[in-house]
């Protein structure tokens, strides 16, 4: 299986997502180290280097999740999967209070605290964001409609 992600792939991954990352929803020019192509469901764990195992993730978010693919909900100990932007909704499983991402789900709670949606260098760059008037965006504004 091939990890290759060609620049026409990498462009088209790019526009789909508006240019942001599709789990925190920060634009690519608004993070310091810009945004990559993620495959939601890593090479190791069998996923394909397609369109619809591929999302576009801010450096941040894509080093967090690494080949993970879900984390233990500490309420109840349960294996719950992340957040997949090719099949749910953001705000489905987040909600935005001022700058910090809320999750309202189980799949939201284990895709925020192990991406570390709200970690304090997360918060200081979405609150420079919003400061700038750049944050939420209006694609963002869309996706986190329910």
């Amino acid at each position: 299986m091939s990890s290759h992600i060609s620049d026409d792939l990498r462009r088209q991954i790019a526009a789909r997502a508006e240019y942001l990352c599709e789990y925190c929803l920060v634009h690519e020019d608004d993070t310091y180290f810009g945004c990559e192509v993620d495959h939601i469901i890593s090479l190791k764990h069998g996923g394909p280097t397609t369109t619809v195992n591929l999302a576009y993730a801010c450096a941040f978010c894509n080093r967090q999740k690494g080949s993970d693919i879900g984390s233990i909900l500490s309420q109840t100990g349960e294996f719950i999967r992340f957040f997949n932007p090719r099949t749910d909704r953001w705000g489905d499983h987040f909600q935005l209070d001022g700058v910090i991402i809320r999750p309202i789900t189980g799949i939201g709670e284990v895709t925020a605290r192990i991406l570390g949606f709200n970690d304090s260098d997360r918060i200081l760059e979405r609150q420079t964001s919003v400061d700038l008037g750049r944050y939420p965006t209006a694609a963002a504004l869309q996706r986190m409609m329910p």
